[in-house]
């Protein structure tokens, strides 16, 4: 089987246990006028949202997370990128990631719902504990050990990362298969939705493709999904699932910096 054939099995089967259903709007970005509702309850997309997900003030922002979070060779990376990237451009630099479009998103929609594919070490958890300390998080990772090469310590360690930003909400945990795991987790919750959805776990086709369409349905209208890596060398096939899957979705308008580093996607839900 292809793996776009492999894809759309999946898909079959995660569509099968998880028909769209009617979502409350995302009280942060939308305005409802009872009675009276001319336009979609959106009131930002992606055009208004794309200057808070990137740039040297928000890159500052993230920053100052990632120098409280605990180090590793990836963050180490991660934060000399930024320095030299705002000491050649200062705040006029355009850069986005993954922490930088979290960070825009927590600070404008204040989730009081987050759902994270691919926690790892926490650091994107951090970018949206700061912003909305009493969010409720739902985290799902399968925390494998040395996971690229890297220590992957697992959910108590991800726990304490989120702590030191003053976390007061709740965070759960979802260890496994996200393909496998969420479907009967959503099936138990069918009134849970959320402000803010990033999918960065399993980077082939078939499974990053799964992920986006069992999560979708989970958006709240004028909540945004963000997807990692859609520039990464080393999975050149997300940005097509990123363009085929999400870009491509009339109910959705989207934002895609890809011009430097891995890349980050991300949509507002309009309807």
């Amino acid at each position: 089987m292809s793996a776009p054939q492999k894809a759309k099995a999946l898909a079959k089967r995660i569509l099968g246990r998880h028909p769209m259903v009617t979502v409350p709007p995302a009280v942060a970005n939308t305005y409802v006028e009872a009675g009276n509702q001319w336009y979609r309850p959106t009131l930002g997309g992606a055009l208004t949202l794309a200057p808070r997900l990137g740039g040297g003030r928000v890159v500052r922002e993230a920053l100052a997370i990632l120098d409280r979070l605990g180090e590793d060779v990836y963050l180490t990376f991660v934060r000399n990128f930024y320095l030299a990237g705002l000491a050649k451009y200062g705040d006029g630099w355009q850069y986005a990631d993954i922490n930088t479009a979290l960070v825009g998103l927590a600070e404008v929609l204040q989730p009081a719902a987050y759902l994270e594919i691919g926690v790892r070490r926490g650091r994107s958890l951090a970018m949206v504990a700061s912003k909305a300390p009493a969010c409720h998080i739902v985290a799902c990772d399968l925390f494998i050990e040395n996971y690229a090469n890297m220590e992957n310590p697992g959910p108590d360690f991800v726990r304490s990362e989120v702590q030191r930003f003053g976390f007061s909400g709740t965070l759960e945990f979802i260890v496994g298969d996200s393909t496998r795991v969420l479907s009967p987790f959503f099936d138990e919750r069918p009134g849970l939705f959320f402000d803010i959805i990033t999918v960065d776990g399993d980077h082939t086709a078939a499974g990053a493709h799964a992920d986006l369409i069992n999560v979708m349905p989970r958006l709240k209208i004028g909540g945004a999904l963000v997807f990692d890596d859609v520039s990464n060398p080393s999975h050149p096939e997300l940005g097509q699932v990123w363009r085929d899957t999400v870009v491509a979705r009339s109910e959705l308008s989207t934002f895609t910096f890809d011009e430097i580093g891995f890349g980050v996607g991300v949509a507002i839900r309009h309807a």
